[in-house]
């Protein structure tokens, strides 16, 4: 035994991921007093700009979004009770099938065994005892998701560690569930104007129908209920995105009611802590 503390590391795409998929783990786990240490690769710069300028529009800066969202990611962090932040500071590479996904310098475009070498270094001096990213599709196939999958398998063979490693997930139940809350959402809504909405490209499309698995391949429940408001809080942070988050959309109290529940798939385990499981630090407390 040592008096290193408990430590969680989260590996996320961009500023607001950390919220969407993990931020009531990383607030409950805070609260626990466990060390939590979220790991974001890349700057957010084709997010939506001020007054929702969407990339490639007249008037989208990357550089000052980058900026505006970094400063909205230490918001939220602040409001989950991160301990550490640590930015990789890549270049977003936007939504598959965007330019930007060939843009030098861009994570997409970064070779695995660089991006993996210094998320290793993170690794080893952290040492965490549990490791969070997403899956091999990247959840649902955004490229920077993707690659911040690689880098994390990749950083975990560089290393001498062996932490509990998870995916996160999501149940065909509680995806039923999502949809009917948007159809009911979006029913609500204003019809749209004249001026027709841009069509998702084919590519990414295609990528969103392999999202979530049946309940019974979920291998981790995490009850967050009671942080369901921080985690609202912490979304609500990254206000710059709006437009696309969905959940903020709908209340606190609406989100409350279908997000106090965060899943997992565990990929590594040395701990032998029986499945399902409840608790992320299942067999290390």
């Amino acid at each position: 035994m040592t008096d290193r503390p408990l430590t969680l590391m989260a590996v996320h795409a961009h500023p607001d991921d950390e919220a969407t998929g993990t931020g009531g783990v990383l607030a409950r786990y805070a609260a626990e007093g466990i060390r939590t240490v979220l790991v974001t690769c890349t700057d957010g710069g084709c997010g939506d700009g001020p007054g929702g300028v969407k990339p490639g529009d007249p008037g989208h800066d990357p550089a000052a979004v980058a900026s505006m969202r970094r400063r909205e990611l230490e918001a939220s962090c602040e409001v989950l009770g991160v301990s550490d932040l640590e930015t990789l500071d890549y270049a977003d590479s936007g939504m598959i099938g965007w330019p930007s996904n060939e843009a030098p310098g861009s994570f997409w475009q970064t070779p695995v065994e660089k991006g993996a070498a210094r998320l290793a270094e993170l690794m080893r001096h952290y040492r965490p005892d549990v490791v969070v990213t997403y899956d091999e599709n990247g959840f649902y196939g955004h490229p920077d998701h993707i690659q911040a999958h690689r880098i994390t398998m990749a950083a975990l063979e560089m290393t001498e560690l062996t932490p509990k490693v998870y995916w996160t997930t999501m149940p065909h139940s509680m995806l039923r569930r999502f949809g009917e809350a948007m159809r009911e959402f979006h029913e609500d809504m204003p019809q749209p104007d004249a001026e027709p909405e841009r069509q998702p490209d084919p590519a990414e499309a295609d990528a969103m129908t392999g999202i979530g698995l049946p309940d019974d391949e979920v291998t981790t429940w995490v009850d967050t209920t009671a942080f369901s408001g921080q985690k609202f809080d912490a979304l609500a942070a990254h206000a710059s995105q709006g437009d696309n988050i969905f959940f903020v959309k709908m209340g606190k109290e609406r989100f409350g009611d279908l997000m106090g529940t965060e899943t997992f798939v565990r990929v590594q385990d040395s701990t032998g802590a029986a499945l399902p499981e409840k608790d992320l630090f299942a067999g290390l407390r």
